[in-house]
């Protein structure tokens, strides 16, 4: 059993505090991915992990053992960065060998796992070349098999698809998550991309200044998220977050653009008057079906299967919607619908999610 436990993990630097009490719990082949903007403190945590950075309070456990005082080395874990770290000086073959020669292992067990891990990753006609010779997706499916090939505890995954082209993120992404899932290795993976996040996780992290905002699946954390924070960063375009408060005793809010809102879930607690946040996603944005809400459109993306449409509400709020197909040239202000059943509701003043 590979498990990963975090337990009131703390970081300062100096006076600076970028960690503030995680703690998490990682399952037996679990993909995890840890996901926040810059400065969140993502990469801190992933190095603490790593043993590359000593936690100033808190416990790490791997598969049962306390690991937070042990060298990296010492943990059995297998770690990809996102600049390859290869040897330039070896060949893709003795990359790839180098942690098993290192240790110990016998040359014939070395040259059977270079070979099973060359063609799992489809790099057997790589082998003898440099790493200058290889291209970037080539380097990155290199130093994969230079992890897979330890058959770790625990994969940690650093940002390793930064450093490739749109397309080829893609395709990598699809690799590194069908791999995990053949191999089964517990995995800690963490990035900036929020589509990278959603596709690959069994469970996202959502990292805000040094804290985790939310821990959930990748679908819940999009359909329920737990703060404005988490709203605006997990969804693509971002949520729509705009002022009211509430009305009719609790059973609707009054937007500050005009509308009036009912929720079909039941009232929210407080009086009339509570400042609110109300999220509705650019998807929920409708052409008619809805409430509907004067728009004065400033830009028009067209996407081929879909547009998108930025515009101000009454009262100066901006307005995203991502509408199907294409839509044609429609001037300057148009009439948009608010899907009111899909809305989320936040607490004004703490931004926290607010339930009936």
């Amino acid at each position: 059993m590979s498990t990963l436990n975090l337990s009131g993990i703390t970081k300062s630097f100096g006076t600076t505090t970028v960690l503030h009490g995680i703690d998490l719990g990682v399952a037996d082949g679990e993909m995890i991915v840890i996901v926040g903007a810059s400065g969140c403190g993502k990469s801190t945590l992933l190095r603490i992990v790593a043993g590359l950075e000593t936690p100033t309070t808190g416990h790490v456990a791997i598969a049962g053992r306390e690991v937070t005082r042990l060298e990296p080395a010492d943990r059995d874990i297998a770690m990809v960065f996102q600049n390859y770290a290869l040897y330039p000086h070896m060949t893709v073959a003795q990359n790839m060998a180098y942690g098993l020669k290192i240790r110990g292992t016998p040359k014939e067990e070395i040259a059977r796992r270079v070979a099973e891990t060359a063609t799992l990753l489809g790099i057997q006609p790589l082998l003898e070349r440099k790493p200058r010779q290889l291209s970037g997706g080539q380097r990155q499916r290199v130093a994969m098999g230079r992890a897979i090939i330890r058959e770790p505890k625990l994969f940690l995954f650093d940002e390793p698809l930064s450093n490739l082209d749109a397309k080829l993120r893609v395709q990598m992404r699809g690799e590194i998550r069908r791999l995990q899932q053949r191999l089964g290795v517990t995995s800690l993976y963490v990035t900036h991309d929020q589509v990278e996040a959603m596709t690959l996780g069994d469970r996202l992290v959502v990292m805000h200044q040094g804290r985790a905002a939310q821990v959930a699946s990748p679908m819940e954390v999009w359909a329920r998220p737990a703060d404005t924070y988490v709203a605006s960063f997990i969804g693509s375009p971002a949520m729509n977050l705009l002022e009211g408060w509430l009305a009719e005793d609790g059973a609707a809010v009054q937007l500050k653009a005009g509308p009036l809102l009912w929720f079909t879930d039941g009232p929210r607690p407080g009086g009339n008057g509570r400042p609110l946040t109300i999220g509705i996603r650019p998807e929920h944005v409708l052409r008619e079906g809805g409430v509907p809400v004067d728009v004065e459109l400033e830009l028009v993306e067209p996407l081929g299967s879909e547009t998108v449409l930025h515009g101000l509400l009454p009262g100066g709020e901006t307005l995203t919607a991502k509408l199907p197909g294409m839509v044609p040239a429609v001037g300057s202000a148009m009439e948009m619908h608010l899907l009111a059943e899909a809305m989320h509701v936040f607490d004004a003043s703490t931004g926290k999610r607010l339930e009936a």
